[in-house]
């Protein structure tokens, strides 16, 4: 169970608490949608459940030119909220699964080979989905201060990120402010972790080709050692880069794959590595890439290899906004207390949430959904992976005191 409101700092006046009846449902479309994963940019299913039930509460939402992801406006009459100065409160989901088996033996496991959910963006779907619908109520009783919109992006775990088609699809039009929410096993149910300033790590893709005319592993000397090359770009690429930069700026090339050669006697003609860039600060993101080719240039032509470099951009840190982070600090104190809130530190994992705060401010919280007492060490990305589902009730809550206290102090 999640922990108990604090009398002290919770506001009991507040409206938008969710009925027993949604908490309910909600799970259930959670573990529906758990089922059932979906690739980054074929959530068809998906994004057609999510908009057959928005559709039945009444509101108008609009699929993405792609055919996945959706945006949906909430309040009566938008158009004159921003004619009044009073500019859009934005929801964020993200509706792709991994590709990954899903290792659990609870009902709703993935009915999907080699597929699952392991990042919780079922989760975050549900919470946006459940915020909008209370949303929706409010402002059919005139009760919501200022337009919401729900947005739900596809492709979030695509470099580089589902976000920037959203965006060329009008998300960002008329809105102020962004918020989204990240399952965190880490941190238990009943809590969220905010932090002001970079909460993710920038994230690009790199993939390296060496060549070299091969041989004999008898004459080294008279060719190429390109598997001697391929080592030392590996590990002394990184350590090149740790010079260059300001070690605050945290920039770590890590490798995830390296290939080269096909018999123990032959010196080959090709070599390959892949890894990932990240980097804490996005000053030193953005020189991230001469910097890497360089080094790799280097230390490939010191050993007389050819060098080939394909550097995918994928996204920038995630920058939480002071306001932003105060207001959803605020809104948690207003729901569950002072102790529903605890510090955060900053992740080297990527999220293209980012590319959102390139336009507005808007600040990301890490919602808790480790169970209480649980002590099992558990992270994202795995097939076990999974929530305690009370997590869902605290972020909808989350995101509902954010936006009515966001439309008092505009």
């Amino acid at each position: 169970m999640p922990c108990e409101a604090d009398p002290e700092t919770t506001d009991g006046q507040l409206p938008g608490a969710l009925p027993s009846g949604l908490r309910t449902e909600l799970i259930a479309f959670r573990r529906d949608l758990h089922m059932h994963p979906e690739l980054g940019n074929r959530e068809f299913r998906t994004t057609a459940a999510v908009r057959a039930r928005l559709e039945k509460a009444g509101l108008r939402p609009r699929t993405l030119a792609g055919g996945t992801g959706l945006i949906c406006d909430i309040g009566r009459d938008s158009a004159s909220y921003r004619a009044a100065g009073r500019p859009v409160l934005a929801l964020r989901a993200d509706l792709d699964a991994l590709p990954i088996p899903d290792t659990k033996t609870v009902p709703y496991r993935s009915t999907v080979p080699k597929m699952a959910h392991a990042c919780g963006h079922d989760v975050h779907t549900t919470v946006v989905l459940g915020a909008g619908l209370v949303l929706a109520d409010l402002a059919e009783q005139g009760a919501l201060p200022h337009p919401v919109r729900l947005i739900f992006q596809p492709a979030e775990e695509v470099l580089p990120g589902g976000a920037l088609d959203a965006i060329e699809c009008g998300a960002l039009d008329g809105v102020g402010r962004i918020l989204a929410v990240h399952c965190d096993p880490k941190v238990e149910v009943g809590r969220i972790g905010l932090r002001t300033g970079a909460i993710t790590s920038a994230c690009d893709r790199l993939e390296v080709t060496l060549a070299g005319p091969g041989g004999h592993t008898a004459r080294p000397h008279l060719t190429t050692d390109l598997v001697t090359a391929v080592a030392r770009v590996a590990t002394d690429v990184p350590a090149v880069l740790s010079r260059r930069v300001d070690a605050r700026s945290g920039l770590s090339v890590t490798w995830g794959r390296l290939e080269t050669g096909h018999a123990c006697n032959v010196i080959p003609q090709h070599a390959e590595l892949s890894g990932t860039v990240r980097c804490l600060d996005v000053h030193t993101w953005r020189q991230a890439p001469d910097l890497v080719h360089a080094a790799v240039d280097e230390v490939a032509a010191l050993h007389h290899a050819k060098s080939e470099i394909s550097y995918l951009r994928g996204v920038p840190p995630v920058v939480n906004d002071a306001e932003v982070t105060s207001l959803l600090r605020r809104a948690m104190t207003a729901r569950r207390g002072r102790y529903a809130v605890e510090d955060t530190e900053q992740s080297l994992g990527g999220e293209d949430f980012s590319w959102y705060l390139e336009h507005v401010p808007g600040a990301m919280a890490r919602l808790g959904v480790r169970p209480v007492g649980d002590s099992t060490r558990r992270d994202l990305h795995c097939g076990d992976f999974d929530v305690d589902e009370s997590a869902i009730e605290v972020g909808v809550e989350l995101f509902t005191a954010a936006a009515l206290l966001d439309g008092n102090r505009m």
